[in-house]
């Protein structure tokens, strides 16, 4: 039997995202961020995001969701025969069926206009899981999209090639290997920078809309332990999650054992730079400061409540002093747990808006269901099924998560390695001791 999983993953494909997944009867959901294309693999995340092939006859995927208002039951494609008709006998090319029936697909998920619903091939939808289960190669990089519709560097996953190579948060992509990023997708520009191991990919970057910059990235293997930390002067404990993964809960729970063992008088939980990933670890992570029952969020579809979801664990936390980093790298399941923290009186927030994904995806096997470990045997259809609110009753699509405390950090500050917002965050937790 396959643990529940859901996740948050990366802004449009990727972002924060809540996916939904069923195995074995049970559902996953992802919370991904913009897409989090978590170009480590993918990404954004891939993971990145998001998945979406759909067949909606699947039983798994049946959670009983109204048929969109006005659709009718099925299309009428004599017109799509039309133009395939005069691409057959005039276009001076070479296509395949597979290749036009592919794009047909993508075309009805693209219709959509909405960046987190997305059709992924048996290729495609295999990257994006192994990037969920934390199996890929890449720079280690979440892409997204920004409001000009450029793909952009939603994060740089923490001690990986892209952050090695000096890729930053809200870079956006002008070129990869020379091809110009106008018009592709997510999905093509992940398809794009991921490759062999050993083998690299030159990014042409454009920061702050003004400074261009030329990078070459050696692609490797992705390996993140989602959870780090110490115990740092003054008795104060720092907690780096830098995704939300299946091997969050236990570790979550391990830190917060070791810091109450050592009779921490404040935390800080560093969630910048993090795109996102499975719901249930968001909220494990949040049941760490909040007593059990009490919202960590509720997902809606309309004004219908779907479901919501309530903090399980120990609070071994709970009462001590904490602050919670985010900026604009910290998307979906990042946003679960700040939003959770703050709204629940339990956290004061620091540093820069987050990222803003606050819908909810449900990726839904094609053409061949699910295999043994969960994943799909052939294509994916990611498609946005609901939106997810704070426990205040706030969604915090496209507009993000206001910090209680504004702290921003300049380029000047990153040459001299100051870290104003972790500073900030100690000075706080100092003064309350």
């Amino acid at each position: 039997m396959h643990k529940r999983q859901r996740l948050f993953s990366f802004a449009p494909v990727t972002a924060a995202i809540i996916e939904r997944m069923n195995n074995e009867g049970k559902q996953k959901r992802f919370a991904a961020k913009p897409l989090v294309l978590v170009l480590v693999a993918v990404t954004f995340f891939v993971l990145g995001n998001v998945i979406g092939t759909g067949r909606l006859k699947l039983p798994f995927a049946n959670r009983g969701y109204a048929s969109v208002s006005g659709l009718p039951k099925d299309l009428d494609y004599s017109g799509v025969e039309d133009v395939y008709d005069e691409l057959r006998t005039n276009y001076d090319g070479k296509l395949t069926a597979e290749q036009l029936e592919t794009g047909l697909k993508k075309g009805l998920a693209e219709a959509t206009g909405d960046p987190y619903t997305e059709y992924f091939t048996a290729k495609e939808a295999a990257d994006f899981e192994g990037q969920v289960n934390g199996t890929f190669t890449g720079i280690g990089a979440e892409l997204g999209e920004d409001s000009d519709g450029n793909i952009i560097i939603v994060a740089p996953i923490a001690g990986n090639p892209a952050e090695k190579a000096g890729v930053q948060a809200q870079d956006i992509i002008a070129r990869i290997n020379g091809e110009s990023t106008t018009g592709m997708s997510i999905d093509d520009a992940v398809s794009k920078i991921r490759g062999e191991k050993g083998t690299t990919v030159k990014l042409s970057l454009i920061r702050d809309k003004s400074q261009a910059l030329d990078l070459t990235i050696t692609r490797d293997s992705i390996q993140i332990k989602s959870v780090k930390w110490e115990v740092q002067d003054d008795d104060i404990g720092y907690i780096t999650i830098s995704t939300f993964g299946s091997d969050t809960p236990d570790l979550i729970h391990q830190a917060a054992t070791e810091l109450k063992d050592k009779n921490v008088k404040g935390v800080v939980l560093d969630l910048r730079g993090n795109p996102g990933g499975i719901l249930d670890s968001a909220v494990a992570v949040s049941s760490e400061w909040l007593p059990q029952d009490k919202t960590v969020l509720q997902e809606k579809r309309g004004s219908v409540v779907l479901d919501t979801y309530k903090s399980t664990g120990s609070a071994l936390l709970a009462g001590i002093p904490t602050v919670v980093l985010i900026d604009q790298g910290s998307a979906s399941a990042s946003e679960i747990t700040a939003g959770a923290l703050k709204d629940n009186n339990a956290a004061r927030l620091i540093g820069e808006k987050s990222y803003g994904k606050g819908v909810v995806q449900q990726p839904i096997c094609i053409g061949g269901g699910r295999q043994s470990d969960g994943n799909c045997s052939d294509a994916m259809l990611k498609v946005t099924v609901a939106s997810w609110y704070r426990p205040n009753g706030q969604n915090i699509n496209k507009k993000g998560i206001e910090p209680d405390q504004k702290v921003t950090i300049s380029d000047e500050d990153v040459a001299a390695k100051n870290d104003t917002q972790k500073t900030a965050a100690i000075d706080y937790l100092k003064a309350k001791q």
